[in-house]
């Protein structure tokens, strides 16, 4: 369902549940939220969480895409951003054509550090960069992986096929991260590698946690853990272990469970003691510094504000990729502006736009933040204007 541009999140929840023929009291009941708090978020005068945006989206049969407004067509549009989906799409659709006789392929090591490039430029948050080199990068290494079919080359379209899921779930675009998503799995099956495999499992956790389906995505990351255990021991699969327990800690939190997210946490901490920083390893930032972010932004995510404004002090980020960081600053803003201190959450913002400028734009966090921080300024500052009319609101 496409939606109206001017939209805050509250009147987009109003006028989908008027579409469902709900009351405020129905959708409620549906939800299993308060009335009153429905009533809040509609007006704007209380956060539309990402708990509640699940919720809502669940009770209503939705996507929480639809409540959020992703993917952002407008700004895709202004940036020249929308016309570079339809080609990866393509190029996701020909991978059980065989090789294409117009195509003639580098290397398989020349297309492994080009794949590698292209993760790298992901995490720098040159996100429009990484979708136009995609397509073309992908049609080779296809036909590559046919004419040589080695475990090596396997695991280069694998990436690349992660790297079209990374691309498609920082625009918004659900759908097209999850056929990313399948043909990781393809890949990962042809290349014998039980990591890439566990990683594909990760990955999908992450989309059902967007999709505010916790349950399934506990067991996704349950069959991820076993899965790496198949994985040679090795630095790989413990950067893999930790991340699903990473995964599994925010799943948890979403979902209040207190007790699994501690236990998570401290799972992940006691393998990235072991392994060190490892954040180019697959491309997934662990170490020590993500599992600290990972915990200020489960504590974040169990409401508890505060303690998620003091775990984020003090915190290296020295040795994490700008993509994360911004990430960061986003959850750290969320949690100040709930906190009582716009002022901070707002800087908080900016920081986020200064080191992932692309990836904040299209952040749903980062305009939810902004649409909670609209109603504690009396005086609008000329740069919140700004900010504002830059991410679209």
């Amino acid at each position: 369902m496409p939606a109206i541009p001017s939209e805050h999140t509250g009147a987009r929840v109003a006028r989908l549940r008027s579409i469902h023929h709900l009351t405020q009291t129905g959708l409620a009941q549906r939800a299993n939220v308060s009335t009153s708090l429905v009533s809040k978020v509609e007006q704007g005068k209380a956060p539309a969480s990402p708990a509640f945006i699940g919720a809502v989206a669940r009770a209503m049969g939705l996507s929480t895409a639809d409540i959020t407004g992703q993917p952002y067509i407008e700004e895709l549009r202004a940036d020249q951003i929308d016309t570079l989906i339809q080609p990866i799409r393509e190029a996701l659709d020909i991978y059980d054509l065989g090789a294409d006789p117009e195509v003639r392929p580098r290397p398989q090591l020349a297309l492994e550090a080009a794949a590698d490039q292209l993760c790298a430029t992901v995490r720098d948050t040159n996100i429009k960069a990484a979708a136009t080199e995609l397509p073309a990068l992908l049609h080779e290494a296809t036909t590559a992986a046919y004419l040589e079919s080695s475990t090596e080359i396997w695991r280069t379209l694998a990436s690349l096929y992660r790297t079209a899921y990374d691309i498609a779930t920082k625009l918004g675009y659900a759908d097209l991260a999850t056929l990313a998503l399948d043909r990781l799995d393809w890949a990962a099956v042809r290349a014998s590698d039980p990591v890439l495999g566990t990683l594909r499992q990760y990955l999908r956790g992450l989309a059902y946690l967007r999709a505010a389906q916790y349950t399934t995505g506990k067991r996704l990351v349950g069959m991820g853990l076993r899965t790496v255990e198949q994985a040679d021991a090795g630095l790989l699969r413990d950067v893999v272990t930790g991340q699903l327990h990473l995964g599994a800690a925010i799943l948890a939190a979403r979902d209040k469970r207190e007790h699994d997210v501690t236990g998570h946490l401290a799972e992940a901490q006691r393998i990235a003691d072991r392994t060190g920083p490892a954040e180019k390893e697959l491309w997934v930032s662990f170490g020590p510094a993500n599992v600290a972010l990972h915990r200020v932004a489960a504590l974040a995510e169990l409401d508890q504000y505060a303690e998620a404004v003091r775990a984020a002090r003090g915190v290296d980020l020295s040795t994490l990729p700008p993509s994360r960081v911004g990430h960061h600053h986003a959850d750290v803003a969320r949690a100040e502006m709930w906190s009582g201190r716009p002022e901070d959450a707002y800087a908080s913002l900016r920081r986020a736009r200064s080191v992932a400028p692309q990836q904040t734009r299209y952040s749903p966090v980062v305009r939810q933040t902004m649409e909670d921080l609209t109603s504690h300024y009396r005086s609008v500052p000329d740069s919140f204007s700004n900010f504002a009319h830059w991410i679209g609101m």
